[in-house]
């Protein structure tokens, strides 16, 4: 049509044509090149490990006139929210297929395709991996668990209900300490030696964490010597520590316990066929041999080879680009459910949590709504156990209310459903009033912890405020609970309210914490706290 208006002209055109047919035909013809030009927008919910591909990926999308954004989620909340079908995002991209298949069970996504590969291995400090004799040998998970039972390993690791990297070495444990059979079941997990096997070996996991991603970033900040974490993650932190003039982490394949992600890329079908026609363009883009090279060299395996450069692929690193890993064959959906849940509630280590609860006249509203909802997802077993919320017999609870001064200190053991009931109904008597002093209480949780049993438990604080501390001391007072201390007590701030993360921000870096905004969905926010504190 462009070349037979080029060719006749505009007033050509509107002579031949009677006038309102002319003007007509027009607007439908600016209409459609209009529409033919307008950008379309879409949204991909992808785990933390893939942010580094994020470029590329929106690159690829503005040449073909998409706005694209990529929002981060753990893997096994994907999982939950495609069968709670509350996915509004075009593609779901989590780290491996088995969390579309225990998901999906209402078919909302297709097309999925395996992108690249990653296994989840050890990163050990080189040092340490030569002192425990890990470098130039095999090394099976009972080695992994002799070194910690002798006090010589400790790991930080992703939380195994909350992400695919927790959950796949989690799993590989359990078939390594059920002596590698060919399909992992119920029978096993009900194994007393499978069982104390992994919770001695839980033990030496000395931080938590929602992200595979965040825990890189933690693990670059020092003071660990070794994670769990995926291969392709392993090779950017050894670049960020190359780049840092630190030593790298070697490599450690666990033989008999080797889960492999497969990052299933899928699209959800919310019937715009555009979307779907870009889906498969991209998806197409991200296969193809070239971008697959390109994975390559970032640290990620592919099932079409390619060239390993040795500016990656460093054999000093551990790293073994030819050996033919074999992976663990995965056990049933609800064996995976089962073991995610004994996860849960009965192997990882306890966790040591103080909830500072802001009960200022700021939180009057929508603020004092929130905070109460929350406290009620997180104490009462029936609402905690639909999302793996689940506290552990083991875990402590104490709850400090607020506003110009503390009001109350309650504590509580999670194995005493009564006492966990009596804290709910004590946080819903209270009324906001009051100024605001949020850093004597957080100091008084910082210290009420640091004499805990860091070995025993996972100590953290978890402040729900509006962010607007407008009396009492200030910073410093935490800043020196912190520093007599000596020792991690991290700070997870959720936002309520009419938030202001400014100071919020502030107490993050000063005790490794991290900042949540729970005012848009309060199930999302505490899986994803939960996993930084067990």
């Amino acid at each position: 049509m462009v070349g037979f208006l080029r060719g006749v002209g505009l007033t050509g055109l509107m002579a031949r044509l009677p006038f309102r047919m002319a003007v007509t035909g027009l607007a439908a013809f600016f209409l459609l090149c209009s529409c033919s030009r307008e950008k379309i927008s879409f949204e991909i919910v992808s785990g933390s490990e893939n942010k580094a591909l994020e470029e590329m990926i929106r690159q690829f999308a503005k040449d073909n006139r998409v706005d694209l954004r990529m929002h981060y989620k753990g893997s096994v909340d994907m999982m939950l929210d495609l069968r709670e079908q509350k996915v509004t995002a075009d593609a779901v991209w989590p780290a491996s297929s088995i969390w579309l298949n225990l998901g999906d069970r209402h078919r909302v996504t297709k097309h999925a395709r395996s992108i690249m590969y990653s296994p989840v291995v050890f990163g050990i400090a080189g040092a340490k991996a030569r002192e425990l004799g890990f470098v130039g040998k095999e090394v099976r998970v009972a080695d992994i668990l002799r070194a910690v039972e002798s006090g010589k390993l400790s790991f930080a690791m992703t939380s195994a209900s909350q992400s695919n990297s927790g959950a796949s070495a989690y799993l590989g444990f359990l078939y390594a300490l059920s002596n590698s059979p060919e399909v992992l079941t119920e029978k096993h997990l009900e194994d007393p030696a499978v069982q104390s096997g992994i919770k001695r070996l839980l033990a030496g996991v000395n931080r938590s964490s929602g992200s595979s991603g965040w825990l890189k970033e933690l693990f670059l900040k020092g003071g660990y010597d070794a994670m769990v974490n995926y291969e392709s993650l392993i090779i950017e932190t050894n670049q960020e520590l190359a780049r840092m003039g630190k030593d790298p982490l070697h490599v450690v394949y666990p033989v008999d316990g080797i889960v492999i992600a497969d990052s299933p890329l899928a699209y959800v079908d919310h019937g715009d066929p555009r979307k779907e026609e870009f889906f498969r363009k991209l998806q197409a883009y991200l296969l193809d041999r070239k971008v697959q090279q390109r994975l390559l060299d970032l640290g990620r395996r592919t099932a079409f080879g390619g060239k390993y450069g040795p500016e990656v692929w460093k054999s000093e690193w551990g790293i073994d680009s030819e050996k033919l890993l074999s992976p663990l064959k995965l056990p049933a959906p609800d064996v995976i459910q089962d073991a995610l849940v004994r996860y849960q509630t009965l192997f990882r280590k306890a966790s040591n949590t103080v909830y500072v609860l802001d009960f200022s006249g700021s939180m009057r509203g929508d603020g004092e709504t929130q905070l109460k909802n929350a406290m009620r997802l997180l104490l009462d077993p029936a609402e905690s156990s639909r999302y793996l919320l689940q506290n552990a017999p083991a875990d402590r609870i104490t709850v400090i209310p607020f506003n110009t001064t503390v009001s109350h200190v309650w504590k509580a053991e999670a194995r005493d459903a009564g006492a966990l009931r009596n804290l709910v109904a004590r946080v819903e008597s209270l009324d906001p009033s009051g100024g605001t002093d949020m850093y004597t209480p957080l100091a008084q949780a910082v210290s009420l912890l640091c004499t805990g049993d860091f070995t025993a438990s996972f100590p953290a604080v978890v402040l729900m405020t509006d962010g607007k501390s407008n009396s009492g001391p200030g910073p410093e007072v935490l800043r020196r609970a912190a520093s007599r201390c000596g020792k991690e007590v991290p700070v997870f701030s959720i936002l309520f309210g009419d938030a202001d993360r400014i100071q919020l921000d502030e107490v993050s870096g000063l005790t490794r914490g991290k900042v949540f905004d729970g005012r848009a969905d309060l199930v999302a926010v505490f899986r994803e706290v939960k996993g930084y504190n067990q």
